[in-house]
Parts: C-alpha cells; structure tokens; sequence
C-alpha cells in the first residue's frame, strides 16, 4: 500500500476501457470492459479513507466503501466481497447502474480537484471477480427459526428484502408474474448497461441461499393474497412502479406514441426470446425517434433507439441539462452516441395524419426561480412554437405504483397518489395490516434501484423485529 496522503497526486482517476462508440452504437451488450486487476487496485489505492466518509453517508445502503476500497488495493477479493454483502444485497448490480456521480463519487473528498475514486467500477470488480473464483455467500452458521416469508415481486426490493432474511434464518418464498427475477433491473433496464446474465447469475446466488423463487405467477390469480397469508407468516410486497405517467399530451393515442418501459421491456424479450407477447418488439430502425423526459429512463430510451438503427434520436426535455433528474454520466454517453438534445423545450401536442405520428409541437422555457426560491421551473416563452418532424414518440415522463385491488383488499392502506403507507425508516416498513409490509418503490415512488435495495433490507428488519427473530446478520 502506498501512502494515502500522496498517492492521489501520483494516480489519476481512470475507469475501465469503453468500446468504441461504433461498437456501442450497434450492440446490446456492457459497454464497459472488466477492470484490470492491477489498475483496480491502483484505482481503489487512491482512497483517503476520510475519517468521516462522506461517499459512505450520501450511499442510500451506507456501504463500507474506504474498507472494501483498501481490500480490494490489498487483492483481497473474497474479503471485500463478504464486507460489500454486509450492505447491499445487490452490489455487482449497484456498480453498474447506479448513478454514482449523484451519490458516493459525488461525495468523495477527490470530487473536486484531483477526480473521486471510481467506486462503482471498483464495486462491479471485486463482485464480478469473487463469484469468478466461486466464492458465494456462508450461511453454514445461520439457524432456521421456522419462520416463514412470502415476497411478491422478484425486483431489487423483494430480492434485498429475501437477503436479509435467509441470512436471519426466515424461509423466503419470492412470487413474481415474469419468467425472470430481477424485476426492472432485467426488464427495464437495457442490455448495455446490465446484462440479464448478471441477474441470472445472482439468481442462482440466492436459490444456493436458500431463497425459493415461483416466477409465472400472479398473485390474484394464480394464487390469492389470502392464501398467501395462510401459508406465511409475514408477507412484503414490492411491486414497483408500472403506471405510465402520460402528462395528458393532446395527440397521445396516435400509433407510435409509446411507453418507455413498454419499449424497453419487448426490446429484452426480443432480444432473449422470452415469450411475453404482451411486450411486442418495436422496431424503430430507420425511423426519427423523440423521446419526451429527461431522467435515466429517458437515456435508456435514446440510446436503445440508436442501437435498433433509428435516422435520428432526440430527447426533448423542458429544463437545462444541469437540472436533469438523471445521470450526467448517462447523459454524456447519450451525446457520444449521435443523440440530439433539446433542452428547455416543452412538449405542447403530438401531431399526427392518418392516426400515424407525423411530428411534436414544443414551445421554448425560460428558466426561473419558483415561489420558494428553491428549484428553477419552465416559463413558456411567447412566439416561441416549433414542431420536430417525429416518426415515433417514446413517453418517459415517469411511473406511479401500481397497487393491484388484492392489497387494499388485505386492510393496506394507500396515499392519494397510490404509494404503500408504511412505518419505519428508509422507506420501508410496516403497512396498516400488521402482518404485510412493503418497501422499494411502492412506498417511495419510482426512484433508484439502491433504493430499492435500501427499502426491502429495511422492511427485513421490520419482519424480523415482528416476529421476534434475533438479528445475526448485518442488514
């Protein structure tokens, strides 16, 4: 190890290779090559383990990071990736997605100045590299209580959620309607950034824990809410968020109008064969291609459109880029990739002949403070209306919960905007019935999958507080 005063000033940030932008352009594959092992310890090396570390508090799960960053510097993988587990039930996933800029490295004392720490990439390394050299979770220890857990939704909630749980000696049942788990993080989010094979791979992690997944099934349906309370002894639910938020766009019937995650999700069932034909594939090559919003969604939107062979991709969003709710990494990558943006636009109608999409009508926004002085919103400037000729039209304003009839129907009480009201901190909790509880987006609306994760190990310790389980594993 070398001296942690200096070796920042000797080592610069540097991340893993990316491919090509014409390879990128292309394919739906990571486009991030494995980190080096001799330049992920390097990288890891630059940490200064900050005595108060600011990337650990602003990281919604507070990972270790300094203390996994120095074993991984030290070539202990195995070790890191046992510490890494004691937070995040989801870590390789975390380091590929999550919007690192915003959160830790956002935060690292190097930010500014000298470059943070490439965390996220450290963090998909040291995961990636331990399961390649088979190590896997020991719960050898773990005492079975007899206590028995039912999860609906195979998403980042229930999986975190399923975590903590086995690892206290709760048996976990996970019930989702898809063929796969993972939820939004297989469905939702595009090859390029992670790819189903790496949810798989965790799958098979949890099922070697002990965690027993029923995919295919709707509860509801399939089997009822009540059933599921009688077989378990707690149920939570973590559904996520499948409501499009349309914004009520004059024009929004006309073919070619489309929900993001409607596209996103028949591009990866086209794409593995899935057979989920109520996501049909859309093809947008050769088409011009509008995208309305401007969070991560968004991104994963524009440059799926540009890897399907789209004439020309452009996102439409009413604010500047500094007040994009998402990623500037994705943002930047997007830009790379032969995206146009089209900052402090707001989309007015969505024009169309013949029933077909023939083009979006915007008017120009002036920035200015709101009655609070907190936040910058849109101000329609006079005169200002233009129309972008459009042969399609993806919708990624957001989603809302989507809580089905069966949950209130169980005594779970709901917000006016639909979320899960719960008890208990980091968005996960108790629900009005004693025996459900929930996290993840449900209860805090559509947000990041860390989140999420923070949510059902939160609503985990909630289970095993009502059940009366003493905690042995950190959760």
């Amino acid at each position: 190890m070398s001296d942690k005063n200096f070796q920042f000033l000797n080592v610069s940030r540097s991340g893993p290779d990316v491919l090509p932008v014409k390879i990128r352009q292309a394919e739906f594959r990571e486009i991030y090559e494995p980190f080096d092992p001799a330049a992920a310890s390097e990288q890891s090396d630059r940490c200064l383990d900050c005595g108060n570390p600011y990337c650990e508090w602003k990281c919604p799960v507070h990972n270790y990071i300094p203390d996994w960053l120095q074993l991984v510097a030290e070539g202990r993988i195995e070790e890191a990736a046992e510490l890494a587990h004691e937070t995040n039930s989801l870590p390789e996933m975390c380091g590929r997605i999550c919007p690192q800029d915003r959160l830790c490295e956002g935060a690292c004392t190097l930010h500014t100045g000298f470059g943070a720490v490439t965390i996220g990439a450290v963090e998909k390394y040291l995961v990636d590299t331990a399961f390649e050299r088979g190590w896997r979770p020991d719960l050898s220890h773990v005492r079975k209580t007899g206590y028995s857990v039912g999860i609906v939704g195979a998403g980042p909630a229930g999986l975190a959620c399923a975590d903590v749980l086995v690892r206290n000696g709760v048996a976990a049942t996970v019930y989702d309607r898809y063929p796969e788990v993972g939820g939004l993080l297989s469905f939702g989010i595009p090859e390029f950034k992670l790819e189903l094979g790496v949810v798989r791979r965790r799958r098979e992690v949890f099922e070697g824990m002990g965690i027993e997944f029923k995919l295919n099934t709707n509860v509801g349906t399939d089997v009822t809410a009540d059933e599921l309370l009688r077989r378990h002894d707690a149920l939570f639910l973590g559904m996520g968020t499948y409501t499009a938020v349309t914004g009520s766009l004059p024009g929004a019937d006309a073919e070619g109008v489309v929900p993001a995650l409607s596209f996103l999700i028949g591009q990866t069932n086209h794409l593995y064969d899935l057979g989920m034909d109520h996501y049909p594939h859309i093809d947008l090559a050769g088409k011009r291609v509008v995208v309305l919003g401007g969070g991560d969604t968004a991104m994963d939107c524009v440059r799926t459109s540009i890897r399907q062979g789209a004439s020309s991709v452009t996102c439409v969003y009413r604010r500047d880029r500094s007040n994009m709710p998402g990623s500037q990494r994705e943002v930047d990558l997007a830009m790379s990739e032969g995206v146009q943006f089209q900052f402090q636009a707001n989309p007015l109608e969505i024009q169309s002949e013949n029933g077909q999409v023939t083009g979006l009508k915007i008017e120009r926004t002036e920035l200015k403070p709101d009655a609070n002085g907190t936040r910058l919103v849109p101000v329609p400037i006079d005169g200002s209306e233009t129309v972008f000729e459009a042969d399609a039209v993806l919708v990624a304003f957001g989603y809302r919960p989507s809580v089905p009839d069966w949950v209130t129907q169980l005594g779970v009480r709901t917000s006016k905007d639909g979320r899960i009201i719960v008890s208990g901190a980091e968005g996960g909790g108790q629900t009005s019935n004693p025996q459900v509880f929930s996290g993840g987006d449900m209860v805090l609306g559509a947000d990041l999958v860390v989140t999420a994760v923070a949510g059902g190990r939160a609503a985990a310790q909630g289970i095993l507080k009502q059940l009366n389980v003493a905690v042995e594993a950190a959760a």
